[in-house]
């Protein structure tokens, strides 16, 4: 299946079932993969805004809002990831979300910088 019909595929998911946590979140992937980051970050957040998430999510929209090159966004969501992260037990997840949220408090590279996009 080509990149185009699965992102047609996943948004007449959602059309159906608009909250459908493993729809939005392949619909983020998609978009992602096709270069689509200000979609992909719109769907992360509405995964977020409707379903409880263990930290991955979180990590996910924060690199790609870095990648935009949306810093300040991209820390406060890493912020609240670390968090989430750790209520669920999740020290290893934690960890990598402070490393990204420290080189953005030091303001290191551009956006993206040394990032491979999941």
């Amino acid at each position: 299946m080509a990149a185009l019909d699965r992102i047609e595929y996943f948004e007449r998911m959602l059309q159906r079932d608009p909250e459908n946590p493993t729809g939005l979140l392949a619909l983020a992937n998609e978009y992602g993969k096709a270069g689509r980051l200000e979609e992909e970050a719109g769907v992360l957040r509405r995964y977020l805004a409707s379903h409880e998430d263990e930290g991955n999510a979180y990590a996910r929209l924060g690199r790609v809002l870095e990648r935009l090159g949306r810093r300040e966004e991209a820390r406060e969501v890493l912020r609240e990831g670390i968090g989430q992260a750790e209520r669920h037990g999740h020290q290893e997840m934690a960890g990598e979300m402070r490393g990204l949220l420290r080189e953005l408090e030091q303001g290191s590279g551009g956006p993206g910088a040394g990032k491979n996009h999941p």
